[in-house]
């Protein structure tokens, strides 16, 4: 089983491998529910960014303000370098359990196989606690965590559900792509859906709002 939980492994997969390399899903798959829930305008993270085309992606359709984070240093100084022509993204080498950003500093938080990730890792309940704490820190009180997860939800809200966050939460799904397309994190993965949860914080949950 791959160390998808360890620092280690990404910084030798990406020194490696510098391809760009989607989990999951690319944003023509995404779109459709996540425009429900993020508009260009939005202070954007994108979790464990690593070198996946969602956020250019994204930045070509009008997203122009995505802040993109990831644990390797290695992939985080190729991605600056290769967008630097694109004022609003930025990336940075940084622990999702360690943020280095102020509280109530973005309306959405972007994670594409991050928590599922961690999950993977040694000290997995422990890890993804601090991940989710240090997210809803700084979620502004109207900000969406979305999570695109191979987690059915019985594993899942287990963890998105805690009264500390006072999350609304909603699951849709997304049939995976045809294969080769995108690669899973789980090799018993014999579902032919992707889930997606977003968690709406306390003012945008409660009102309903989008």
């Amino acid at each position: 089983m791959a160390q998808y939980g360890k620092t280690e492994y990404w910084e030798e997969r990406y020194t490696r491998d510098p391809e760009p390399f989607d989990w999951y899903q690319r944003w023509a798959g995404l779109k459709d529910t996540l425009l429900d829930y993020v508009q260009q305008t939005n202070q954007i993270m994108m979790l464990g960014a690593g070198n996946s085309r969602l956020s250019e992606e994204m930045y070509e359709e009008g997203f122009k303000n995505i802040t993109n984070i990831d644990i390797s240093n290695v992939v985080t100084k190729a991605m600056s370098e290769k967008y630097q022509d694109k004022p609003g993204m930025t990336y940075a080498q940084m622990d999702g359990r360690a943020l280095e950003f102020p509280d109530a500093n973005f309306k959405v938080v972007l994670d594409k196989a991050t928590l599922d990730s961690i999950l993977c890792g040694e000290g997995s309940t422990h890890n993804a606690q601090k991940l989710l704490q240090e997210i809803s820190r700084v979620l502004m009180p109207d900000g969406v965590y979305i999570a695109i997860s191979h987690g059915q939800p019985s594993y899942r809200l287990t963890y998105l559900q805690k009264p500390e966050f006072g999350w609304n939460v909603k699951i849709f799904t997304v049939q995976k792509p045809m294969m080769g397309m995108t690669a899973s994190l789980s090799s018993d993965d014999k579902d032919n859906v992707h889930f997606i949860y977003v968690c709406e914080k306390g003012e945008a949950g409660a009102t309903g709002d989008k």
